[in-house]
């Protein structure tokens, strides 16, 4: 799924994917950061070797939140995962996360930039999986997308676990990808390369999203109609990235205290 002729078009499309969303978001968001946010095509000193990827806006708010795109060659940027990227890089997932806790006047400067991995890519890729509810995903590319960003993420549960704890060869884990995922084998070289170097750095995207996932649906049950999605929200991006257990338990006793008000 290839149709863009000029790197602008590919931008242009990330903007029509924000501007589609903002009907929905209201919905699901009341706690948005103050942040200016822009999409731009990666520099072209990094673009051939960079991924899409969200560089945070300073912290005095002089310079936005980019969500940067490399396309190196636009004939060849496929656009069938955009939806699900534009979710997780930035709104409201890397966007969202990173500038409300830059902007949180009750947090101490220290943990304004503070970074736990199962927190911050969990959100993110949690992000992705309110597409439907954000108005996305209608297409069947942009949904096939998804489930295929979703598959990768799950395959990462297995070769880093084989690779660090089954006494997986290099050569394995790159097999099994190739035979469960629609990915090239230089895209997969590269990401078990990345997982040699990084144990269990891939496993934070899948645990952290499924942590919260869980949380949203014990929170679903025990307030029955009196759950307000935007409150959840709320209360999950409020205090900046947290270690899973603290989030845990802070749904927890925001789930008690609401019962006990009701």
């Amino acid at each position: 799924l290839m149709p863009f002729t000029d790197p602008q078009q590919v931008i242009d499309n990330f903007n029509a994917i924000h501007e589609r969303m903002k009907p929905q978001i209201e919905k699901l968001f009341d706690l948005k950061p103050k942040a200016a946010f822009e999409v731009r095509r990666t520099e072209a000193f990094r673009e051939k070797s960079a991924s899409a990827e969200y560089n945070p806006g300073s912290l005095d708010g002089t310079r936005p939140g980019i969500f940067y795109v490399p396309i190196p060659d636009v004939t060849k940027y496929n656009m069938y995962s955009d939806e699900s990227l534009f979710l997780h890089e930035a709104i409201p997932g890397h966007h969202y996360q990173i500038s409300l806790q830059q902007e949180n006047t009750d947090l101490p400067s220290f943990r304004k930039t503070l970074w736990y991995s199962a927190y911050g890519e969990g959100w993110a890729l949690y992000s992705e999986s309110l597409g439907n509810e954000l108005g996305l995903y209608t297409d069947p590319y942009q949904y096939f997308g998804m489930l295929s960003a979703e598959m990768h993420r799950a395959i990462r549960l297995v070769v880093d676990t084989g690779l660090h704890a089954k006494g997986w060869l290099r050569e394995q884990a790159i097999q099994y990808s190739l035979d469960n995922e629609a990915e090239s084998e230089a895209s997969i070289t590269s990401e078990i390369e990345r997982y040699m170097a990084n144990p269990g750095q891939a496993l934070s995207y899948k645990i952290g999203q499924l942590k919260i996932k869980e949380l949203r649906t014990l929170a679903e049950q025990e307030l029955g109609e009196t759950f307000d999605i935007r409150a959840f929200h709320n209360i999950v991006l409020e205090t900046g990235c947290v270690p899973l257990q603290l989030l845990e338990n802070k749904i927890k006793k925001w789930i008690a205290d609401q019962k006990a008000s009701s």
